[in-house]
């Protein structure tokens, strides 16, 4: 097997308060920021993986969290320079770093495009002051507004806007008011996600009024339209985007390329090209735990032959486009035939279609990737029309 391109994910799991409706691994700081021993940990930890990843370029990076921008500049550089120096980057690298309206101060921005950010993911959520209270969001439509300003200003024109939809309460008209007044600020791109209750959650806890499926369907509909018009294109399930501003980290994800992930709670996948096998691991994920943890403790699963198609296809799927068959074949070792099985089955419920040489979702399979992923567990064998 070739080897796959590699991108690095970084996590920083704390942020000023948890949101109701939020599962990642984030944690309300409740003291003072431990930024140098968690940066320390973070380089360790990277040091601790090198010899899995047979020494790649790096292809982007992504700084999620929790709240990136707690961090200051200088410990987000030590961080990039750390990865430049072990793995090297590319010549076009884009490296991504999520941050809270709420949590940056006038001029940041700028000493964060100086540390080697190239590109930046916005929470915003919403503009709607009732929905930015609902959510348990800290900063306010204004500082959105303010925040997209000052990343023009520094030359980071290159950034994401996140929303959500399906808000307690929301109208496909308020949701179409979000889209516009996100489209308003100028980014390059733009995430919409409908909100989920997850279980351990507070909304888990107590469910709010979500509107009814025809209404959260009119609310994609008008979204989708509205963002065509205004020169986007979907090319994921919930991202879109301007010309030549797809986000590669995310793509290398659902083309099921390789990853380090270095953080509190970080999942990485690898391959070996000598092997064909791949490995998904994750750090200790309790921040405390993973700052006093030695990081070569790190939980390592090997995907099984078996597993392979529903591993590459729940990723693939999430594409416009879907995949083509050289691309499965690459990424995986296998041949196209341990696939079609399963996928003809989904041709003929009308949510998977073949193109030359390609596979893709339908319209019908785009709206519902669920109905597909379980068709395609390995533990579904045989049982296609249940």
């Amino acid at each position: 097997m070739k080897s796959l391109p590699l991108a690095l994910y970084a996590h920083f799991p704390w942020c000023v308060q948890k949101c109701p409706y939020c599962d990642f691994n984030s944690h309300a700081l409740r003291e003072e920021l431990p930024e140098q021993r968690y940066v320390d940990a973070l380089i360790n930890d990277l040091q601790a993986q090198l010899p899995d990843v047979e020494r790649r370029p790096l292809t982007s990076i992504f700084l999620g969290g929790g709240t990136p921008s707690l961090f200051s500049p200088a410990a987000i550089g030590r961080v990039i320079e750390h990865a430049r120096a072990t793995l090297g980057f590319i010549d076009t690298i884009e490296i991504t770093m999520e941050a809270n309206p709420g949590t940056i101060e006038r001029g940041k921005f700028a000493e964060y495009r100086a540390a080697g950010v190239t590109r930046v993911s916005l929470g915003a959520q919403s503009f709607d002051a009732r929905q930015l209270k609902l959510l348990g969001r800290i900063h306010s439509a204004d500082e959105t507004r303010r925040a997209a300003e000052e990343l023009h200003a520094a030359g980071l024109e290159n950034f994401n806007l996140d929303l959500m939809y399906a808000l307690p309460g929301q109208t496909a008209e308020e949701a179409l008011a979000d889209v516009r007044a996100a489209l308003a600020l100028a980014p390059t791109h733009l995430s919409q996600y409908h909100l989920t209750i997850e279980p351990g959650t507070l909304f888990a806890a107590a469910p709010p009024f979500q509107p009814a499926d025809e209404i959260v369907e009119d609310m994609l509909d008008q979204s989708l339209s509205t963002l065509v018009e205004a020169g986007f294109e979907q090319y994921e399930v919930s991202g879109y985007a301007r010309p030549g501003a797809r986000c590669v980290h995310n793509l290398n994800y659902w083309q099921f390329g390789d990853y380090l992930g270095i953080g509190a709670g970080a999942h990485g996948k690898l391959s070996n090209s000598s092997t064909g096998l791949a490995v998904r691991t994750q750090q200790t994920r309790e921040p405390r735990r993973y700052l006093n943890a030695d990081p070569r403790a790190l939980v390592r699963k090997t995907i099984s032959v078996r597993d392979l198609p529903f591993e590459f296809a729940m990723n693939g799927f999430r594409l416009v486009e879907g995949f083509a068959d050289d691309l499965f074949e690459a990424r995986t070792g296998l041949s196209n035939s341990d696939l079609e099985g399963a996928l003809s089955a989904l041709t003929a419920r009308g949510l998977v279609e073949r193109g030359q040489k390609r596979w893709r979702a339908t319209p019908k399979g785009f709206r519902f990737l669920n109905e597909i992923l379980v068709e395609l567990l390995p533990d579904a064998e045989g049982s296609a029309g249940s």
